[in-house]
């Protein structure tokens, strides 16, 4: 009789450990944060990726869309489906941007040709470029969607800060005030720090960073 009560008492515990251990139910953001993480390696990720680019080719450098491709990822910049907010899909040409090709006037040597590498991102430059052509509205942020051998594909969620339904929302309406006017000119995007070095942290080891490296550069002159 002892032996059979410890067994019932031993058996509720387990079941409880097990209990504990059991993986968190995931909801829809989970199973497409899952499905981008590693796109080239599933099957039919592989497959979707490769028809959007036979498409995107042929259009244009700028496409506006009526919702985000990664819902996941622009949920969590901020973006709800609301008037005052536009996703725009920028293309941006990959590798170095090579100097023009000099004829005569310079040494070989001089012209400057190779390892001209910028120093911002080519995400940054996507959001640049989508700025320029939206003078109105801010650049919130971006991620990336997709690429091939010449082209990367982001896509720029945009607000307009003149919006009421903007103005009203009190998560969102930080946008509107004046010091946030041409942000994404400023490096204050996410890609943006993240290419002036400032969005790993801050502290020990980041002196020269920050506040930039213009200031670090006037400290030390």
């Amino acid at each position: 009789m002892p032996e059979k009560e410890q067994k019932k008492e031993e058996a509720p515990q387990e079941d409880a450990e097990e209990k504990k251990f059991e993986p968190a139910a995931r909801n829809m953001y989970g199973f497409i944060r899952e499905a981008w993480k590693k796109p080239h390696e599933n099957e039919e990720m592989r497959r979707v990726i490769w028809e959007r680019m036979i498409q995107w080719r042929k259009e244009g450098s700028f496409v506006r869309l009526d919702k985000p491709t990664r819902l996941d990822r622009a949920r969590s910049f901020g973006y709800k489906a609301k008037p005052g907010f536009v996703i725009v899909r920028a293309r941006v040409s990959k590798g170095g941007k090579g100097s023009h090709k000099i004829t005569k006037g310079r040494k070989p040597k001089k012209k400057g040709m190779d390892k001209l590498t910028l120093r911002k991102s080519i995400q940054v430059v996507a959001e640049e470029r989508t700025g320029k052509r939206h003078p109105n509205m801010e650049v919130l942020a971006s991620y990336w969607v997709g690429e091939d051998g010449r082209h990367q594909w982001y896509e720029v969620i945009l607000v307009d800060p003149m919006n009421p339904v903007i103005k009203s929302d009190p998560n969102m309406n930080w946008i509107c005030n004046p010091a946030n006017r041409g942000r994404v000119f400023r490096g204050l995007t996410p890609a943006g720090k993240k290419s002036r070095g400032i969005a790993r942290g801050k502290g020990i080891g980041r002196e020269k960073v920050r506040p930039s490296l213009g200031a670090h550069k006037r400290h030390g002159n």
